[in-house]
């Protein structure tokens, strides 16, 4: 049984109708990940979905030098589509998923897809906007390392995780550089440019983000 209530099911996923959340409510695991931890590894196969209920998680690949390619953020009221894919094709997963922050996650075991997929609609959409929302966000990402430089790349990366977590960002110049594919050295002498510009304003532990 979920941590939430049915009603507090529909508030988070809003295309979950009653029935549904009566469905996941009964049929579903709440579980904690703390900070760091690792929710899916390449390799994995999945007996449960996931649907995040607090907290972030970042997925990314690794390379075989075992530098990182950021994917997406995973937040509350969204799902891992491909947590969803690899249970459906019966594959492992090729992605890390790392909780960012403590995170509380709805599993729903494997074997209650079948009646998810056959008997509620609303879950039906729920996966199909999971799907076309991730490959978006994917695209989005590969615009950027494909077509953008990387001091727009990093500006992008900054707008988006003050619209996600405010203007005070607390992340640090190696994080930086993981997530947009680059290195220390070059995200630390990127932010200066943008402290001249005036686009951020740079405190100790924190990097503050100017409209």
């Amino acid at each position: 049984m979920t941590s939430l209530d049915p009603k507090e099911l529909m508030d988070l996923f809003p295309l979950f109708t009653s029935d549904l959340s009566e469905f996941i409510h009964e049929h579903g695991e709440s579980k904690i990940f703390k900070q760091g931890e690792v929710l899916m590894r390449p390799g994995q196969f999945f007996k449960y979905a996931m649907l995040i209920v607090s907290g972030r998680v970042k997925l990314y690949r690794e390379g075989e030098e075992g530098e990182e390619f950021f994917m997406y953020f995973l937040e509350p009221g969204e799902a891992c589509a491909l947590s969803m894919l690899c249970m459906a094709r019966n594959q492992s997963s090729t992605v890390m998923a790392i909780a960012i922050e403590e995170t509380e996650v709805i599993m729903i075991p494997i074997q209650q897809m079948d009646t998810l997929m056959k008997s509620y609609s609303s879950w039906y959409h729920f996966v199909i906007e999971t799907y076309r929302s991730r490959f978006e966000e994917l695209l989005t990402v590969v615009d950027h390392i494909a077509f953008k430089n990387m001091d727009e790349r990093l500006e992008w990366y900054l707008k988006r995780q003050a619209a996600a977590f405010g203007n005070d960002l607390n992340l640090t110049h190696q994080q930086i550089a993981h997530d947009i594919n680059s290195s220390r050295e070059v995200v630390s002498r990127l932010l200066k440019k943008l402290e001249k510009l005036g686009r951020v304003r740079m405190e100790r532990n924190t990097i503050h983000w100017i409209e």
